[in-house]
């Protein structure tokens, strides 16, 4: 915790109570949060459809067929990443505003998203965190989601 010259507790991205800025302070419950699994084909967001709802619910659902063979490898590479910005551009319509991110999934494609979100205006300050998992089912998503929020993030800016 820091404290200014003035001996009051500074605000770190919200996330330290000060008695004395609480209107500076945002709270779990009123940010835009979200949660993503996703593998190179496959993707699931989940998110809470109202502000004041407790639970999360699955918002969309992505996919990524994968770029047909091709006699040009460039050629095939340059399909490969179109359709692969297509794809994270699919999942992201879904986190309009989001202030938050949880990017969950097997193999390299959350950092592959985190790349492409820090590289994107609108998700340029949004924190992101991420973990590996098997895939699961839309409920359990939520519920695995609503308990990494619950714990204190360790916030990573996009």
């Amino acid at each position: 915790m820091m404290k200014n010259g003035f001996g009051r507790k500074r605000i770190i991205r919200g996330m330290v109570l000060d008695t004395y800025c609480q209107t500076d302070i945002m709270t779990q419950k009123n940010k835009k949060q979200f949660g993503v699994w996703l593998d190179g084909h496959h993707a699931t967001v989940v998110g809470r459809a109202n502000a004041d709802d407790e639970n999360f619910t699955v918002l969309g659902v992505a996919g990524n067929a994968g770029a047909e063979h091709n006699t040009s490898e460039k050629n095939e590479h340059n399909d490969e990443r179109t359709l692969q910005h297509k794809f994270f551009k699919e999942i992201l319509s879904h986190m309009q505003n989001a202030e938050e991110v949880h990017i969950t999934g097997t193999g390299v494609s959350q950092e592959q998203l985190i790349n492409y979100m820090a590289a994107t205006a609108q998700f340029k300050n949004t924190i992101t965190q991420e973990s590996t998992s098997n895939k699961m089912s839309g409920e359990n998503l939520g519920e695995y989601i609503a308990a990494k929020f619950n714990k204190e993030m360790t916030p990573r800016l996009s």
